[in-house]
């Protein structure tokens, strides 16, 4: 059979819950359409049940991906970058249909996302040589200072950057040893969805990242009450939505990162994801163990280790 009469075989896009691809158990989709408003695909509209199916995979694999050593966790990282890397082609597609953009552009994009997580990979098991130590004390003590994750984090990825926003909120969280309930950009969801694809084959828990997509308010209300999500990243929050959650997300003391004053519209258009990201997503979602410990004396004369 000649390519003109072949059928085209549509992709079915479905959700990344504990390392499964479930439809949303509501059974529900919503029209996906590119820049100019032409069809896409149908993408999966998860529910407030979906949500909370995520947090319970979330919480479950936290355990044994905060236990990893963080050496561990960038090479569970770098194998990402690796995937991402062989699927370029089909992220730039769906990048530049999703945003608008010259493939030219899009392919920079991608690239900058790839080395994105190249970037987090490096971090894992330095990020504790910046954020704790040894602490000087009045006293026969050792004082020291360590970062820990905080546990599972709900992040609104950026409603714009449907791809390169996405890693950027996404790899800090995960790198630092948290696990993660995403929702993908309303508009543009399916670089998200794909990227679930290449999670599941990169050597990442099942259940460390978890990625719905839909109504953005609809899904980020229950996470943010939620009592067993401990962190909330609203940079996909436009400013009224932002400050809902961050009221709900009070009643049991989440962490609460705020959107940048880029993002404050929810738009994230202004935000610059192709700068350098720093630390400060990595150390959003730590917190600091310190611990006491008696020196001892050795001898006579009373010296002390």
């Amino acid at each position: 059979m000649s390519e003109n009469n072949r059928l085209g075989v549509f992709k079915t896009y479905k959700l990344y819950v504990g390392g499964k691809f479930p439809r949303s158990e509501s059974g529900r989709v919503y029209e996906v359409t590119d820049s100019k408003g032409a069809w896409l695909a149908n993408a999966p509209q998860s529910s407030r049940k979906d949500a909370r199916d995520a947090v319970v995979a979330a919480r479950k694999a936290f355990g044994g991906w905060s236990g990893a050593t963080a050496y561990n966790r960038g090479q569970v990282l770098y194998r990402v970058a690796e995937m991402l890397e062989g699927r370029k082609e089909q992220f730039v597609r769906e990048v530049a249909a999703a945003e608008g953009l010259s493939k030219s552009k899009a392919a920079a994009v991608v690239d900058a996302a790839v080395d994105r997580w190249v970037w987090y990979a490096g971090w894992t098991d330095k990020i504790g040589q910046i954020s704790g130590g040894a602490n000087p004390v009045a006293g026969p003590f050792f004082n020291l200072s360590t970062p820990e994750p905080t546990g599972v984090v709900a992040v609104l990825a950026p409603q714009k950057s449907s791809f390169l926003g996405l890693v950027s909120v996404i790899a800090p969280v995960i790198a630092t040893g948290n696990t993660a309930v995403v929702i993908a950009s309303a508009d543009a969801p399916l670089p998200a969805l794909s990227l679930g694809e290449v999670l599941a084959t990169s050597d990442v828990p099942g259940g460390v990242v978890n990625i719905l997509s839909g109504a953005t308010a609809e899904l980020a209300a229950p996470l943010a009450a939620h009592q067993d999500v401990n962190a909330i990243d609203l940079t996909g929050a436009g400013a009224e939505l932002a400050k809902e959650l961050e009221i709900a997300a009070a009643d049991n003391l989440k962490r609460v990162l705020r959107p940048q004053p880029a993002e404050a519209d929810g738009s994230d258009a202004s935000t610059d994801w192709l700068a350098a990201p720093g630390t400060h997503r990595l150390t959003a979602f730590l917190e600091t163990k310190t611990v006491w410990h008696p020196t001892g004396a050795l001898g006579a004369a009373g010296s002390s280790y």
